[in-house]
């Protein structure tokens, strides 16, 4: 399993206020999508996301999203290290994901970029 990197994850309440901020700091433009009610921004490393706070609520329980090269291979490692699949593996707008609990109770989304 190798991890490519990490996304912060930033709760805003106007995303269209937010993005130019990001999109200067990162120095890209945001790729947007929107995902069960919720209006979702990649920008470089940031995940910005804005939407009705009872969909919110659930996200927050995510501490972070991790990059990896193959969600498949991830959820065997996750699974024989005795993490919680929660989640998936399922395909999203921008890849596949899937969602586990830590055995420390930490809770991770992980995604791939493939079709």
């Amino acid at each position: 399993m190798d991890i490519l990197g990490a996304t912060l994850r930033i709760y805003v309440d106007d995303l269209d206020k937010a993005i130019p901020f990001y999109e200067g700091l990162a120095g890209g433009r945001a790729l947007r999508f929107e995902r069960g009610g919720v209006e979702v921004a990649a920008v470089g490393c940031f995940l910005l996301m804005s939407g009705p706070e009872s969909q919110l609520e659930v996200l927050r329980k995510v501490a972070a999203t991790i990059a990896v090269t193959d969600v498949e291979e991830t959820h065997r490692v996750l699974a024989s290290l005795g993490a919680d699949i929660i989640a998936g593996p399922v395909p999203t707008p921008a890849g596949r994901n899937l969602i586990a609990r830590h055995p420390d109770g930490a809770i991770y989304e992980y995604v791939d970029r493939r079709a």
